[in-house]
């Protein structure tokens, strides 16, 4: 398993919609209606996030919709201990889930999601950052207004306070980087290497920090533009 496979879990059933819409931050009545929104094509994609109850992501899947429901795509490492979890919140809702077939992806891919400002949560990311930390506010991943769904209330009193301290930023250096690495300033480790391919990458930096000088080991980061604003 390389670091950009991805693998795909199938979610169906009479209350598929039901059961992804009250788990996942993002509202899916687009991607289960494609054909009511004229502005979008019929098989709309959209990237959303699952948290815990503690409002920390557990992933970032992308969502499409399917024959008999939904397609969840995610990196290949996340994709069982996902599947199994999604399984114990099942209950009584009629939903059936299945590990479907994977994907590669590749360098150049990746390359433009961080270009873009948008983090991958793989295993080793997993439950250690809020949306807020990773912009998902900014990119349309979670929602504030369709209803509870698992981190809901951390996420809205984040938003409404303005509280979030941390922020996901874009760096480069002139070394390869690797997502865990740690961000330091002069004086102590301070953030984290979300995602990164050669010395480019995203992190999770205190917002205090901006403007510092930053490192990762004892290379210098630079700070790259995000394609949008916080």
């Amino acid at each position: 398993m390389s670091e950009f496979d991805y693998s795909t879990i199938a979610v169906s059933g009479a209350d598929a919609f039901e059961f992804l819409q009250a788990q996942l931050a993002t509202d899916l009545t687009r991607v289960a209606n494609p054909d009511e929104d004229f502005d979008r094509p019929a098989n709309t994609m959209q990237r959303s996030a699952w948290c815990n109850p503690k409002g920390r992501v557990i992933c970032t899947p992308t969502i499409g919709k399917s024959a008999d429901g939904f397609v969840l795509s995610l990196p290949a490492d996340l994709a069982d201990s996902v599947l199994q979890r999604l399984t114990m919140f099942r209950f009584r809702s009629k939903v059936n889930f299945e590990l479907a077939g994977g994907l590669a992806s590749d360098a150049a891919t990746e390359l433009k999601k961080i270009q873009a400002g948008i983090p991958e949560i793989a295993q080793a990311q997993t439950e250690k950052f809020t949306p807020h930390m990773l912009n998902l506010d900014l990119l349309g991943m979670v929602s504030l207004d369709k209803g509870c769904y698992p981190g809901q209330e951390i996420v809205a009193r984040t938003h409404y306070r303005g509280a979030s301290r941390r922020r996901c930023l874009r760096f480069a250096c002139d070394a390869v980087v690797q997502p865990g690495d740690k961000i330091a300033d002069e004086h102590r480790e301070i953030g984290e290497v979300v995602n990164a391919i050669g010395g480019e990458m995203l992190a999770v930096v205190p917002l205090a920090a901006v403007g510092t000088p930053l490192f990762t080991g004892r290379q210098p980061l630079t700070r790259l533009e995000l394609p949008y604003a916080f």
